[in-house]
């Protein structure tokens, strides 16, 4: 079973209401969660996420939105969540990992790298002390073991057990991954940050203009993000059965999961 979460709410000026949209996986071998969003941590010392963060986004920090309560309230412990696969390392991304030390977190290579060591604008992104001490698990994009694979015409995917995937789709960041998970009717695909509004993703793109210029303004590279969206509108707007792909932020869109669920 794939349980749909929210775990950060944000209200930023112009922009709106916004959502971090986080998958919890229900596998033999234990619980994955598909991002963290923010954890106990953030919401007992939000200071730490810096001033002009909270300034900017406006993050709500409830203690019932993190991960680990919503896994609580089905029923389970923190050490059931056995795998973490991130999209990337935003600080709302993956303020959780800490709330799950026997997790193994998934990342490539190249966001990890970038985490560790931030240039330029990339400081502002990364927290250090949200994930100093996870186990980290990184792949590759190309050429090693677990890549190569295709996945609707996308190539590199590195592939964790038979069920999920990891797709580059840098730009947003340095190492952004699309996360696929494959459910009953085919595959939930998790694209993070490629896009914030589901009408980015039609011909031309139409998003709201202030989330237009935030993605531009935090792209790491904005020409490849912009050429992996346009990918990534194609195949969606290709009508392949089964493939349902969502994006971290837009509410709606979880709304839509939710209600069905």
């Amino acid at each position: 079973m794939i349980h749909h979460l929210n775990c950060a709410s944000f209200h930023p000026p112009i922009v709106g209401a916004m959502v971090t949209h986080v998958l919890l996986v229900e596998r033999a071998a234990g619980l994955l969660l598909v991002d963290t969003g923010f954890g106990t941590a953030d919401v007992a010392s939000p200071q730490r996420l810096g001033r002009a963060f909270k300034a900017l986004m406006r993050p709500q920090l409830r203690a019932d939105e993190t991960a680990l309560a919503q896994v609580a309230a089905l029923g389970y412990a923190a050490d059931d969540v056995t795998d973490i696969v991130l999209t990337h390392m935003d600080l709302d991304h993956v303020g959780g990992i800490s709330d799950f030390p026997r997790a193994r977190v998934h990342v490539y290579e190249a966001e990890l790298a970038a985490a560790r060591d931030p240039h330029g604008m990339e400081h502002g992104r990364y927290l250090a002390a949200q994930w100093r001490d996870a186990d980290f698990v990184t792949h590759g994009t190309g050429g090693g073991q677990g890549t190569g694979e295709d996945w609707f015409g996308f190539e590199s995917v590195t592939v964790l057990g038979d069920d999920v995937l990891m797709v580059p789709l840098a730009g947003h960041s340095r190492g952004h991954a699309l996360v696929a998970v494959r459910d009953g009717e085919g595959w939930l695909a998790h694209a993070g940050d490629a896009y914030f509004h589901r009408d980015d993703l039609a011909a031309p793109p139409s998003g709201p203009r202030a989330l237009r210029v935030v993605q531009r303004l935090l792209a790491q590279d904005d020409e490849r993000r912009l050429a992996n969206r346009d990918r990534l509108g194609e195949l969606v707007r290709g009508g392949h059965d089964g493939l349902r792909v969502f994006s971290a932020h837009d509410p709606v869109e979880l709304a839509a999961f939710t209600s069905a669920g």
